[in-house]
């Protein structure tokens, strides 16, 4: 790729205030350190508090180094991402947290690996300080997402990464609802690969995803990439059906042998091993209904996001 692409960073934003004013110092001098033109894409997700206001008064203050999309609500930080994507003017696309646990200072490491001729570049937290909760949870992500794509890639949680345009522009033309972006990107691209960046505990403000929008991710990843649950689902109905038979075969036979007053003291065991089964039932009618609440979603193809205010000038 030429040295002179120009670089698009993409962040999202939601609730920021006591980060901003940091955060677009420290863009603005790692961009600056890469030479050549670039352009820092700030999306609002809704935010309640001063956040759009600092991102407008930034925007003022270098029109043509900082641009801001205002959405009217929260919609989820990927869907403030494709908004920022659908704003990009530039070959090379960066994505960063507001958060600051991801230090800005590394965005140019990824910029060089791009222009080494790789189309996805990715990173890896190292150390990485979060909660073992947080561990855990990213670990399962990881290697579901491997499992599914054959990409081997070891911090898809990471925000951190960067695209080739061409990425970007395939990533858009997907219409689905529950999307991961890491994931969509690493389906098209033909050569990635991974950095370690440095990362850092949150000094200030709140993690934005607790316990539930965790598992809501989970689900949304799992239900948005496969339907290999569906067919698991498939295969554990088979085996119980064949265990509950067997085990009625069983019953039968022993009250033949030894009388009916045999299967009379077990009752309530009976009782137990039917909760199993029916628990079994409603679990995967739950999986079923992910994917049907999915096609929902997907049908009425509303829009992802409505963007409220603009500021800034793109380039041309």
């Amino acid at each position: 790729m030429n040295e002179n692409d120009m670089v698009s960073v993409v962040i999202p934003v939601f609730n920021e205030e006591s980060n901003l004013e940091e955060l677009i110092q420290r863009c603005l001098s790692a961009c600056s350190v890469m030479g050549g033109k670039f352009e820092i894409i700030f999306v609002d997700d809704g935010s309640k508090d001063k956040s759009p206001l600092i991102l407008k008064q930034a925007s003022e203050e270098n029109p043509d180094k900082i641009r801001v999309i205002i959405l009217n609500r929260n919609y989820g930080q990927h869907s403030a991402v494709l908004a920022g994507f659908a704003e990009i003017t530039g070959e090379i696309v960066v994505t960063l947290d507001a958060d600051l646990q991801n230090p800005p200072e590394e965005i140019p490491k990824l910029v060089a690996k791009i222009r080494e001729g790789y189309d996805v570049v990715g990173s890896v937290r190292v150390p990485r300080n979060d909660s073992m909760f947080r561990k855990i949870a990213s670990l399962i992500i990881n290697l579901s997402v491997r499992k599914v794509t054959g990409v081997i890639m070891h911090d898809y949680g990471c925000m951190l990464r960067a695209y080739r345009k061409n990425i970007v522009d395939a990533i858009l033309q997907c219409n689905e609802r529950s999307t991961f972006i890491p994931v969509l990107a690493n389906m098209f691209a033909a050569n990635t690969t991974e950095v370690e960046v440095s990362h850092s505990r949150r000094l200030s403000g709140e993690s934005k995803y607790d316990i539930w929008k965790l598992l809501n991710l989970q689900f949304d990843l799992m239900t948005s990439m496969t339907t290999f649950p569906l067919r698991l689902l498939s295969i554990f109905g088979g085996i119980i059906s064949f265990c509950g038979i067997s085990f009625g075969l069983f019953l039968m036979a022993m009250r033949i042998i030894h009388g009916a007053h045999w299967a009379v003291d077990g009752v309530f065991t009976l009782f137990a091993i039917l909760f199993i089964f029916v628990g079994a039932q409603f679990i995967g009618m739950g999986l079923l209904g992910e994917y049907l609440g999915r096609i929902y979603h997907d049908v009425r193809a509303r829009p992802r996001y409505f963007v409220k205010e603009k500021f800034g000038k793109p380039h041309n």
